[in-house]
């Protein structure tokens, strides 16, 4: 069955960087778009970023242009989000997501706490 399953996240501080991971299996992972979605204490879940099976990248919150990049290496069925220069308001707990014949499927999340 479809697994995704994030690792990366972390305690750091302000103007810090984390690298999150998503690995997946149970699907063709270079077929498929992946995203990152992230939930903050109280708000809704946010689309943060989308990439293509072919690597074409779009970041959809305005909130980190120019500091959060995602990527994708097919041959290890694993999905990035680099994030540079955090924020507080960066805190959140951050998931990954594939949309596969009409259904979503979300890893646990990982939380990431942005913090001095």
């Amino acid at each position: 069955q479809v697994q995704l399953v994030e690792s990366g996240g972390g305690l750091v501080q302000p103007g810090g960087s984390l690298r999150l991971s998503c690995a997946a299996s149970g699907f063709s992972f270079s077929y498929y778009a992946m995203n990152w979605y992230r939930q903050a204490p109280g708000k809704e879940r946010e689309l943060v970023a989308t990439i293509t099976p072919t690597g074409g990248t779009t970041i959809n919150a305005d909130s980190v242009k120019g500091r959060f990049f995602i990527s994708r290496d097919n041959a290890k069925n694993t999905v990035y989000l680099q994030m540079n220069s955090l924020k507080t308001e960066d805190t959140a707990v951050y998931y990954c997501k594939t949309y596969i014949r009409f259904t979503n499927y979300w890893g646990q999340g990982t939380q990431v706490t942005v913090s001095s």
